[in-house]
């Protein structure tokens, strides 16, 4: 996968929760520790974002957007 952000930590999801409309994931990672994302709910599910999954958080200025390869 090919991208211009440059600030990309990877990481196993350690925790999913989704609400009616959007959904927080927690992504372990070496440094600095837990990444905590909200994204879609969609997201969550077009990216079937399960526990245990290995995943980059791809933070660009105010956003933070998570990849599964």
């Amino acid at each position: 996968m090919k991208m211009s952000a440059r600030n990309c930590l990877k990481g196993e999801v350690i925790g999913v929760e989704k609400g009616p409309n959007t959904a927080t994931v927690k992504i372990k990672v070496e440094s600095p520790g837990v990444i905590t994302a909200i994204i879609s709910k969609e997201s969550v599910e077009d990216l079937d974002i399960q526990l245990g999954d290995e995943l980059s958080a791809i933070i660009k200025s105010t956003e933070v957007i998570v990849a599964k390869e």
